[in-house]
C-alpha cells in the first residue's frame, strides 16, 4: 500500500516535470517567432518556480525588454537577485533595464557598484566583463579593467584586452600605450606592430606614433625594444634615413656589429631608397673593416651607387666607367671567390648594358662561374645574365635556349620562375603573345610576389589588346619599340613610338606609349619633351593604372631636373592626397618632408 501510494506521488512529479518542460519549449517557441505577450504569460507562469526562474532568466528579460514592460522586468530581476545573489550578472540586467527605461543615474550607480563587487576576483571580473562585451557597454570594461588593476595594484593587468577596447573606443593614443606595455613585457614587437601599422595614417597620427618612441626611447635610453619599433616604424613609412639614424645609434651604443644596419639597408634597397642604401653600406665598411660583413656591404654598397647611376637621367658613360672600376679594385683586393662573386656578375651588366661590350661581359660572367665551383644557383643566374646579353645582340634563340635550361634546373626556386618570366618576355618582344600569355598565366601564382605582379600587368596589357575583336598591329610595333629599348637602342625605340602615339591616341595603348617614351626621353637628357608626355598623362590619364606613377616621376624630375622646390612639393602632395593607396606614397612623403626641411640626419 505504501509502495503504492509513493509510486503514484512520483508519476505526478515527474508528470509535472514534463508539462513544465513543454512549456518551457513552447515560451522559448513563441519568443524565437516573435510573440513576445504569449511568451511573457507562459514565462511570468515559470518565474514563480525557483528551479525554472533561472533557466528562463535571459528569455525572460529579454520578452519583457521587448514588451517595454520594465516593471515586470524590475520586479523579476530583484525577485533573481534576492534569490541568487552571488550572481553579479542579475544585478547586471537590472542596471540594463534601469537604462533602458531612462533611469541613467540609477543604472550607473548600479554599473559602479557591480564593478566594486568584481575587481579583484578573477572569477567575477571575467563573468562582469563577458556581460559588458556582449552588450556592447565598452566603456564600462575600462572602467572594469582599471578598477581591478586598483585593487589588484597590478598596473599592466588585463593591457592587451584593455588595448582591443580602445582600439575600437577609437582612443588611439591610450590604445598605444596598453599596446606597447604589452608588447614590451611580452618580448613581442609584432604585437605592437599590427595594433598600430593601419590605424594611425594621417600626417597627425604619424606624428603623435614618432613622438611617443622618441618620449619613451628618452624616458629608457637602455631599453632597445621602442629604438627597435622605431626603426621599424621609418622603414616601413618608406624614411630610410631617420630609420638609419636610429639604428646607427643602437648599433654603437650596443656594438651590435653592424648586423642589425645590414638588414635595414637591404630594406631600403628593395624599397628603391639606393642612396639610404649606399650611406648604410658605407657606415659598415667604415665602422667594421675587418668583419665577415664587409666585402658583402661593399658590393651592395657599390650595387646601390650603381642603382643610382642608373635611375638618375641621364645615364652618363663615365659613371659607368667608374662603377665598373670601384668593383674592379674590389676583386682586385679581396680576391677572386665567393664574395666578390656578386661584384663580377654585376660588373658584367654593365659591360653588356651600358658599355656594349658583349664579349667582355662574356667572359667576366664565365669567370665568375668558375670562381664559385658547385654552386648550381650562381651558374643559372649567370646564365640567365647571358641569356639577356644574347637578346642585347638580336639572337632570341640563344636566349630562350639559356631561359629554358635554367627553368629547367631551377623549377623549384624563385630563380626558375625569373627564368620563365624572361622566356614570356622575349616571346612578348618577338610577337609570340598567345605563348607568352600562357607562361604568364601560370606565373601569376608565382610565389615572388614581384614576379606575380610583373606577371599580371605584362598579361593585361596582352589581354587588352589581343583577342578577336582586337587588331594586334599595334602590340607588334609596341612590343618591338620595348625591345628596341631594352637593347638600349633608345633613338630607335622613340622613333617607333613618337610614329605609334600619332597612330593609337585612342587606343587602349595610349598610355602605355606615353609611359615607355617618357621613360626614355629621360635616359636621353630630353627632359622638356618627357615632361610634357608625363603631364598628359597625368591630366588626360589620371584615373588609369599608370596615373600615380607618372605623378610620382614627374614630381621627381620637377625636384630633381627642373629643380623647382615648390613645385615638386606640391606634386609629392598631390600623389598622397589624390592617391593615397599608391605605392609612391611613402617615398612622395618622405621627399615632401626633406623638401619642406624637416630634420632628416
Amino acid at each position: 500500500m505504501c509502495r503504492s501510494i509513493v509510486y503514484s506521488f512520483l508519476l505526478i512529479l515527474l508528470s509535472l516535470g514534463f508539462c513544465k518542460g513543454q512549456e518551457v519549449e513552447m515560451a522559448y517557441a513563441y519568443f524565437s517567432q516573435g510573440e513576445y505577450e504569449k511568451a511573457a504569460e507562459i514565462y511570468k507562469k515559470l518565474s514563480e518556480d525557483k528551479k525554472y526562474a533561472n533557466l528562463i532568466h535571459n528569455e525572460y528579460v529579454a520578452t519583457l525588454m521587448k514588451l517595454r514592460d520594465f516593471t515586470s522586468a524590475e520586479r523579476f530581476i530583484k525577485q533573481q537577485v534576492s534569490r541568487f545573489g552571488t550572481t553579479l550578472t542579475y544585478q547586471a540586467d537590472l542596471a540594463e533595464v534601469y537604462e533602458a527605461s531612462g533611469k541613467k543615474d540609477l543604472a550607473a550607480k548600479e554599473f559602479e557598484k557591480i564593478i566594486e563587487q568584481a575587481a579583484g576576483t578573477d572569477n567575477k571580473f571575467f563573468e562582469v566583463y563577458n556581460f559588458f562585451y556582449r552588450n556592447q557597454k565598452l566603456e564600462w570594461i575600462v572602467k572594469l579593467i582599471l578598477k581591478d588593476r586598483e585593487v589588484s595594484k597590478i598596473p599592466f593587468k588585463y593591457d592587451n584586452v584593455l588595448a582591443r577596447t580602445y582600439n575600437v573606443l577609437n582612443q588611439k593614443d591610450k590604445m598605444v600605450e596598453e599596446a606597447m606595455g604589452f608588447g614590451k613585457r611580452q618580448n613581442n614587437p609584432d604585437y605592437v606592430k599590427s595594433a598600430i601599422q593601419d590605424s594611425f595614417v594621417t600626417e597627425e597620427e604619424i606624428k603623435y606614433i614618432e613622438d611617443l618612441l622618441f618620449q619613451k626611447i628618452q624616458n629608457e635610453p637602455n631599453e632597445t625594444f621602442y629604438t627597435d619599433l622605431l626603426v621599424w616604424w621609418f622603414a616601413q613609412k618608406g624614411d630610410f634615413p631617420r630609420a638609419f639614424t636610429q639604428a646607427r645609434a643602437m648599433d654603437k651604443r650596443l656594438n651590435l656589429g653592424g648586423a642589425k644596419i645590414f638588414e635595414l639597408a637591404y630594406q631600403s634597397y628593395i624599397s628603391k631608397d639606393y642612396k639610404s642604401a649606399a650611406r648604410m653600406y658605407q657606415y659598415i665598411m667604415d665602422e667594421y673593416p675587418d668583419s665577415d660583413l664587409y666585402p658583402y656591404a661593399r658590393t651592395w654598397m657599390i650595387k646601390s651607387k650603381e642603382e643610382l647611376v642608373k635611375t638618375t637621367f641621364p645615364i652618363e658613360e663615365e659613371a659607368i666607367r667608374d662603377l665598373i672600376a670601384q668593383y674592379q679594385k674590389m676583386i682586385q683586393e679581396l680576391g677572386h671567390n665567393i664574395k666578390t662573386s656578386e661584384a663580377m656578375r654585376n660588373m658584367a651588366l654593365l659591360q653588356a648594358f651600358y658599355l656594349h661590350d658583349y664579349t667582355e661581359a662574356v667572359s667576366t660572367l664565365e669567370t665568375a662561374v668558375n670562381t664559385v665551383h658547385g654552386n648550381p644557383k650562381f651558374r643559372d643566374q649567370c646564365k640567365l645574365d647571358m641569356g639577356d646579353i644574347y637578346l642585347l645582340r638580336d639572337e632570341p634563340w640563344e636566349s630562350t635556349l639559356l631561359y629554358m635550361q635554367v627553368e629547367k634546373s631551377q623549377k623549384e626556386d624563385n630563380l626558375g620562375e625569373l627564368a620563365r618570366l624572361k622566356n614570356a618576355k622575349l616571346q612578348y618582344y618577338t610577337g609570340q603573345f598567345e605563348l607568352s600569355r600562357d607562361i604568364l598565366d601560370v606565373l601569376k601564382k608565382a610565389t615572388s610576389k614581384e614576379i606575380s605582379n610583373d606577371a599580371m600587368q605584362l598579361s593585361l596589357l596582352i589581354e587588352d589588346n589581343t583577342g578577336l575583336d582586337t587588331s594586334e598591329v599595334a602590340l607588334e610595333r609596341f612590343s618591338r619599340a620595348d625591345l628596341l629599348i631594352f637593347q638600349n637602342k633608345y633613338q630607335q625605340g622613340l622613333d617607333t613610338l613618337s610614329v605609334l602615339w600619332k597612330d593609337y591616341k585612342s587606343h587602349a595603348l595610349a598610355d602605355e606609349i606615353l609611359w615607355l617614351r617618357a621613360n626614355t626621353l629621360l635616359k636621353v637628357n630630353k627632359i622638356e619633351e618627357a615632361i610634357k608626355d608625363l603631364e598628359i598623362l597625368v591630366s588626360e590619364f589620371h584615373q588609369d593604372i599608370l596615373a600615380d606613377d607618372a605623378l610620382y616621376l614627374l614630381a621627381r624630375v620637377t625636384e630633381e631636373n627642373l629643380k623647382d622646390k615648390e613645385k615638386a612639393m606640391s606634386l609629392y602632395r598631390k600623389v598622397l592626397t589624390d592617391y593615397p593607396g599608391s605605392v609612391f606614397s611613402a617615398q612622395s612623403r618622405v621627399r615632401f618632408r626633406e623638401l619642406r626641411g624637416d630634420y632628416i640626419n
